[in-house]
């Protein structure tokens, strides 16, 4: 009767929009050079994040938050499965004792997708790695951070499509600083791009970006965000993530409209800026604005400050740590 507890997965954006088939010139000019789509950056925070349990039932059954989703997942992955001789597909039900909200831009579809396949594999005595619990669930379409933030946590550097339909090659991992804390603002708001509409946008986009994108993307990561990170030097992180994550969203305007998803988010942004905070933008399409702050006293106060600024409510903001961890499987009582 296994129990998964796994993070939650910020997004900071993608390095290509590039379309498929692609290609980028060499140095002579000429379109030889396979471009590769999407790539992104990334991290696994602690809260708010997912709990799934799977225990042996006469028939299949799902409670909680997203329970009817969770079941979805779980005939996906029972669909095509093979169980070694001898072994049989017992019906469990599950319980999704915790879930952060989806469509939010915290990853949760893929975690929960994840959470469920983990749940069934090991109520099964199956040992199957992320990528595999991927492919059953239908996970990592584009952007394999979730998937890797799974197994391993921390934060993450995918290096986009090839010519294949192979989930994107993980590129970095760091561990994120014990200190550090991630302010979260979950203003209420309409759900991002997701489904029919995020396929369509990805579809208007692709091949628009500006000359030169990609290029100053690589750039803030590989000589900015990482050696920040190994450095452990908040101020030159936090400075190209907020360029990062805002180029990001200008190449995503035509989809959002602007470089954040509406005027709260826009106002939530500037105003974490003016504070002093440094890598501050939105996770994926929104509406959930990240603040990367150097400790929790800091992190604290800028809660309270958005509570009392933006009228939220006491749970629309959090404040976490990274998750430097994969997924964590345990017994249930």
């Amino acid at each position: 009767m296994p129990r998964i507890r796994t993070s939650s997965r910020l997004h900071f954006g993608l390095l290509s929009l590039e379309a498929e088939g692609a290609t980028w010139p060499d140095r002579q000019g000429a379109f030889a050079l396979p471009a590769r789509r999407f790539g992104g950056v990334g991290l696994m925070v602690d809260r708010p994040g997912v709990v799934v349990c799977a225990t042996p039932a006469p028939a299949w059954s799902a409670e909680g938050p997203l329970a009817e989703r969770a079941l979805r997942f779980a005939e996906r992955f029972t669909a095509e499965l093979r169980l070694p001789v001898g072994a049989e597909v017992v019906p469990q039900h599950l319980t999704v004792e915790e879930s952060a909200p989806e469509h939010v831009g915290l990853g949760t579809g893929t975690q929960l997708g994840l959470a469920v396949g983990q749940a069934l594999a090991s109520a099964w005595g199956l040992k199957l790695d992320a990528a595999e619990l991927a492919k059953r669930v239908g996970r990592g379409a584009r952007s394999a951070l979730g998937v890797y933030g799974f197994e391993r946590g921390g934060f993450l550097v995918d290096a986009g499509k090839g010519p294949g339909d192979g989930l994107a090659p993980l590129v970095a991992r760091l561990a994120f600083p014990d200190s550090w804390r991630v302010v979260l603002a979950l203003p209420p708001a309409g759900p991002g791009l997701h489904g029919k509409d995020e396929r369509h946008a990805f579809a208007q986009l692709a091949g628009r970006s500006a000359p030169g994108h990609t290029e100053a993307l690589c750039r803030l990561v590989l000589l900015g965000l990482l050696p920040a990170l190994v450095e452990a030097d908040l101020d030159a992180f936090g400075e190209a993530l907020t360029d990062f994550n805002a180029r990001v969203g200008e190449a995503f305007a035509p989809a959002q409209g602007g470089t954040y998803a509406g005027p709260r988010v826009t106002a939530l942004v500037e105003h974490l800026r003016h504070q002093g905070a440094r890598g501050v933008g939105q996770s994926s399409w929104g509406p959930t604005v990240f603040a990367v702050v150097g400790d929790e006293d800091r992190a604290a106060y800028l809660g309270e400050q958005l509570r009392e600024r933006f009228g939220l409510a006491a749970g629309d903001v959090q404040v976490t740590r990274a998750a430097n961890r994969g997924a964590e499987v345990s017994p249930t009582d």
